[in-house]
């Protein structure tokens, strides 16, 4: 307990005394990490980018959900060229 006290302490201290840039750099890294499953969405998934990058905002708080997004995003198109091979209508 004593060193996760010391751990929690040593990263206050020096979340205080960053600088604005790493800040702000921080700030960018974390957001693209956060939105990743709709910039996904809108390299793989044109269909479903507007859904997946709603629901991308609550899905953050929860990995299981946001591992969910991704996957949806990368596999969309996917999705339709394995049913049109199958010989089955896509899901709209």
């Amino acid at each position: 307990m004593e060193t996760l006290n010391q751990f929690i302490a040593a990263f206050s201290t020096a979340w205080q005394q960053a600088d604005v840039l790493f800040l702000v750099g921080f700030g960018l890294f974390f957001i693209a990490v956060w939105f990743l499953p709709s910039l996904l969405a809108l390299v793989f998934n044109r269909q479903h980018a507007g859904k997946i990058a709603l629901l991308n905002i609550p899905a953050g708080f929860s990995w299981i959900a946001w591992v969910a997004l991704a996957v949806w995003a990368v596999t969309g198109k996917l999705g339709d060229k394995l049913a049109a091979k199958a010989w089955l209508k896509p899901v709209a």
